[in-house]
């Protein structure tokens, strides 16, 4: 099966590498079906068609190492939803190819729906692109008492380590007494294969991603100086609440999920697609690999 966007396609898919980049390029996303939950296999299956894995760095979510190139999908309570976005688009650098295995599916629900990021800016209106011009300011505040701390975002013991790579990729950096501020600005959406995509993750960062009695909870805690993830325009003026309502209701429509098969392979192009993940019952155990793109 061949996704992309809310139209697919079945077809008798095979491990040939040439054909899955084929359809990569041709889709955005491509389903393997009928395959192994085996992680070995799947890290090798990685490496044929992408090349070597990158390292999860700069991380925004928890996630635990199954091998060095394999990882937890992110380990949010499973009646939490999981907003649209693309990988790493607020960093400066991201994957180009997303690797996804389902070694369990949920009982219910645990779709990882998936969205095309050119339709998500051609459904935008006009006034929210033009908030977006300038692109996105995030913050983000470290601690060990809530959220990642900056030794498990940045993957490092050593506060000077943590400093290089901020002035390398031009973020602000302020030590506190609780652990690390950061602060930079991205842009909100790139040319990308001749079509402007939606690449950001304002939704996700931006405090209303959180439920109110959390966000309540956390403003009177931390202020909003201190909250773990934030995002604002790119002139630091607050985002509009309609802006956000706009950037989901363009991702709903955009967007196609499918329920998970055990031995189910999902390739993505990470700039032609978002992804998120539905709440789910039951266990389910979705891994994750990255690789710069194709070889």
């Amino acid at each position: 099966m061949e996704l992309m966007g809310n139209e697919h396609t079945t077809i008798a898919v095979t491990p040939d590498v040439g054909r899955i980049r084929e359809s990569l390029t041709e889709h955005g996303a491509v389903l393997l079906r009928g395959g192994s939950a085996d992680v070995d296999e799947f890290e090798r299956f990685v490496r044929n068609v992408g090349g070597e894995p990158l390292k999860y760095t700069e991380r925004s979510t928890p996630r635990t190492s199954v091998t060095d190139a394999v990882y937890t999908s992110t380990e949010y309570p499973a009646e939490v939803s999981i907003p649209m976005h693309n990988e790493a688009s607020y960093s400066e650098t991201w994957p180009g190819v997303l690797f996804f295995l389902s070694v369990t599916a949920a009982e219910t629900g645990g779709a990882t729906p998936i969205a095309d990021s050119a339709a998500v800016y051609r459904l935008l209106p006009e006034l929210v692109r033009e908030h977006f011009e300038g692109g996105v300011v995030y913050t983000r505040s470290f601690r060990s008492d809530i959220g990642l701390s900056w030794q498990e975002a940045f993957q490092t013991e050593d506060p000077t380590d943590v400093e290089v790579y901020c002035k390398k990729h031009n973020q602000e950096f302020e030590w506190t007494a609780d652990g690390l501020r950061t602060r930079h600005h991205r842009p909100a959406y790139q040319d990308y294969r001749g079509q402007r995509v939606w690449f950001n993750q304002a939704n996700l960062f931006h405090a209303s991603s959180l439920s109110p009695d959390i966000y309540e909870t956390l403003m009177e805690v931390y202020g909003e100086d201190g909250l773990p993830r934030n995002a604002y325009l790119g002139d630091g003026s607050p985002i509009p609440a309609e802006d956000l309502e706009a950037i989901k209701t363009a991702y709903d429509e955009a967007s196609f999920a499918f329920p998970w098969e055990p031995g189910d392979i999902l390739v993505v192009d990470n700039m032609r697609c978002a992804h998120g993940r539905q709440p789910f019952t039951g266990k389910r155990r979705t891994l994750v690999s990255m690789t710069a793109g194709l070889i």
